[in-house]
Formats: structure tokens, sequence, C-alpha cells
């Protein structure tokens, strides 16, 4: 009689990685997130455990590689936001305020992508620390609209409100 071999789905597995990787990410324990993210791909490579991975580096201040782990990100899956925007918000961190604007610009149209408000907020930072007041205000206003929870978009709203009164 021949053993069964019961064949786990890397789906599956590689799903599990990346919870476990989340979790400590959210404990802040970021090196061992990136090997369960890295153990993750290597099974399932997917446009979510790259960008997460990414994530994961730009809270060791490693913003080329965390740019890169999204750039990956977009190969596997392009219609995916997160990467665009995350793009952008590195690029800031590094102070390149004009070249996070096209990635904003991507994150908002991009088909697959939950938190719409985050690109609109962002893009809203750069136009407010260009002094280009009115778009500013327009980005945070719709990043509220989009999420009435989001609470530094109603900050940068009444900010620049108070500011200019």
């Amino acid at each position: 009689m021949c053993p069964i071999v019961v064949m786990s789905d890397p789906r599956q597995s590689a799903a599990e990685l990346f919870q476990k990787a989340y979790e400590l990410q959210m404990a802040a324990e970021y090196q061992q997130a990136i090997e369960l993210y890295t153990r993750s791909i290597e099974i399932f490579p997917t446009a979510e455990a790259y960008t997460f991975r990414g994530w994961a580096y730009s809270f060791l201040g490693n913003y080329a590689r965390a740019i890169a782990e999204c750039l990956e990100a977009i190969k596997v899956d392009p219609e995916f936001g997160n990467p665009y925007n995350d793009i952008g918000a590195y690029l800031i961190e590094q102070e390149k305020w004009d070249e996070a604007i096209p990635w904003f610009q991507k994150a908002m149209i991009a088909p697959r992508y939950e938190a719409r408000c985050y690109p609109h907020f962002n893009l809203g930072r750069v136009y407010e620390h260009q002094h280009n007041w009115q778009k500013a205000k327009e980005c945070y206003a719709m990043a509220y609209s989009l999420d009435k929870r989001y609470g530094a978009a109603l900050a940068g709203m009444r900010r620049l409100r108070a500011a200019f009164n």
C-alpha cells in the first residue's frame, strides 16, 4: 500500500507566513518580519508581500530598499495601489517632494486600492510643502471626504483654513 501524500496549498502557506510577518511588524520586530515576508515571497510572490516587506524596510530607514520592494510589487500586480503611494511617501521622507507627485497620482487611479484617502493626503503634504495652499486644501478635503475617520486630513484642512482666515 502506498502512503497518501497530502500537498499543502502554497498560497495558503504563503498567506500564513505573511500574516505572521505582519503581526511581527506591528510589534516592531522588523527584521523578523522581513524574514517571514521573504519566505512568503519564496513560496508564492504577491504584490502585498513585496509592499509590506518594503514597509518594514522603511521602518529601518532603508528607503532605497523599500522603494525597490514596491517596484517589485508593481511588477507582480500593477493594479495594486499601495506600492505607488508608498513609493511617494518614501520619496517625501527623503525630501524628494517633486519626485513623489506622479506616484501619488498613480495610486489615486489604481484599480485595486482600498485606502484611497492616503495618496490624496500625501499629495496635499507635497503641495503644502510647495506653498501651493489651494491645491493642498483640495487634496486634504478629498482625503477627508474619502474617509471621514481620517483625522490627519481633517487636521490638514483646519491648519490651512486657520492660516488663511
